[in-house]
Formats: C-alpha cells, sequence, structure tokens
C-alpha cells in the first residue's frame, strides 16, 4: 500500500510547529524508505519556501563512517537550510522554541560562484568556495526521543534546527581540512573532541558529495550559498542556561548560549 506522503509531511511540520515529537515514521508507516523521505523533505520545503522563507544553504549529516555503519548506510543525507534558522551573532537561543536539541561543531564554506556541472571535483568545488568559517549546528529532531532511522531525519529535513556561523572568515588555503582539531566545551568542560578528517576524510569531500546530489534533484549550489559540511565530533545536549565555546583549529573561538 502506498503511503500517503503529504501526510506523512504535514504530520512533520505540525510537530514542529506545536513542538510536540511524533512516533518515527518508519514505525507508523512500515517499508517508508530514504526515496520517500526525501519526497517528504521536499514537500515541507515548498511548503516553507511558498510561507515565505528562503534557502540559504544546505546541511550535510551522516559524514561520520562510524555513524554511517550504525545506521546501515554508505553515503551521508542532507537537508536545506533557511534564513529564518541562521542565529549568528545571537546573544542567546531560546531553548523554549525548540524540542530536544543537540549541539554539534562544524565548518562551514560559503560559496563565492554557482557550481556548474553535474560531476564536480573536490579541486573545482574548492575552486568555488569564497571563504570558510566555523559553525555551530543545532539539530532537533521532531521524532520521539531521537530514536531516528535514516528515513525518519531524512524525511524531517536531516534534523535541521538552527545554525551559527562565525564571523573569523578564512581561505581555504588558510585552514588544515585533514588534520585540523576541534573541541567543543560546555560551562568551560570539555564535552567533543573531533578532527576535520572525521567528516568524509576532508570536509571538501562531503561538500563535492552534495554538489552531485544537488545537481541531480535539481537545486544546485549557487554563490552566496552556506554549506554546513558535517560534524566533526559527538554532539552534545543543549539546555537552557548552557554555553558552548566551540574551538576549531584555525579559527577564533566561537560561543553560544541557550536561554
Amino acid at each position: 500500500m502506498p503511503h500517503d506522503l503529504n501526510a506523512i509531511a504535514a504530520a512533520l511540520a505540525e510537530a514542529r510547529r506545536h513542538l510536540t515529537p511524533i512516533p518515527p515514521v518508519t514505525e507508523t508507516s512500515p517499508g517508508f524508505d530514504v526515496a520517500s523521505a526525501y519526497a517528504v523533505q521536499e514537500i515541507n520545503t515548498l511548503r516553507r519556501l511558498a510561507a515565505g522563507e528562503r534557502i540559504v544553504g544546505r546541511k550535510i549529516g551522516l559524514t561520520s563512517p562510524a555513524v554511517q555503519a550504525q545506521l546501515g548506510v554508505d553515503e551521508p543525507d542532507y537537508g536545506m537550510l533557511f534564513d529564518v534558522d541562521d542565529v549568528s551573532g545571537a546573544a542567546s537561543i531560546s531553548a523554549a522554541g525548540l524540542m530536544q536539541p543537540k549541539v554539534e561543531a562544524e565548518i562551514a564554506f560559503v560559496f563565492g560562484r554557482p557550481l556548474q556541472g553535474a560531476n564536480p571535483s573536490v579541486e573545482e568545488v574548492a575552486a568555488a568556495i569564497d571563504y570558510a568559517v566555523a559553525a555551530v549546528e543545532i539539530v532537533d529532531s521532531a521524532i520521539a526521543d531521537w530514536r531516528i532511522a535514516l528515513a525518519d531525519t531524512v524525511a524531517d529535513n536531516a534534523s535541521g534546527a538552527k545554525f551559527a556561523l562565525g564571523s573569523d572568515r578564512r581561505k581555504l588555503s588558510e585552514v588544515d581540512l585533514h588534520l585540523g582539531g576541534m573541541e567543543m566545551c560546555l560551562d568551560g568542560r570539555q564535552v567533543s573532541v573531533g578532527v576535520a578528517a572525521a567528516c568524509l576524510g576532508n570536509p571538501l569531500n562531503a561538500t563535492q558529495w552534495l554538489a552531485k546530489k544537488m545537481a541531480e534533484v535539481g537545486r544546485p549550489l549557487g554563490a552566496g550559498d552556506i554549506v554546513l559540511s558535517g560534524a566533526l565530533g559527538p554532539m552534545c545536549n543543549a539546555r537552557p542556561g548552557n554555553e558552548f565555546t566551540v574551538n576549531v583549529q584555525g579559527f577564533k573561538p566561537l560561543r553560544i548560549a541557550f536561554e
């Protein structure tokens, strides 16, 4: 029996609107697969665009081979970044507007020009990037208790919620995209460490994968687009009163607080 993708999309949108997580779609709709999940994601993307929101970039998830192995997949996933979710420079973020947020540290790339062609090389991707910044992604799941399979998170816009970019811009030549380290501290206590190579060996590899996917689905990366290239270390739960400090090698510290 075919799935009602519009109904699934509406349930996820309502869950986020009312801050009430729902059971996993893969449990309530047996056989729900990744192709259907991307179709649901697109329905809600079009819904948000129709409401006046703008796509300002993309996010890449599942860039860790270890996490891929846990979920039984062999490639990352992606979601859209919307203008209303950019909290860069905010003094604090209201946790009341989120359900079960977690924080992860990344390197973000901002494109200076469009990417041409369906199969760009890593070198072509790098040449199209204007600069890199340290970034924090706040992920949040509309699925109760984060009980997600791959199709659940894909349908839920790859669990995307908010993001913050650092103001410290660097050319790619100024950043170690292989062995560059990351440390994330919560209220001064180290809670996550990692290295750029944790992101598919190099965040540019993940971005190349994304560029190919975006060409396939008709949403190619363009000038000004932001790409959150993937977590450099484990994510951490966020609660009101928490303050996170992210140190990515080559960048000034990035701080983000929750109220």
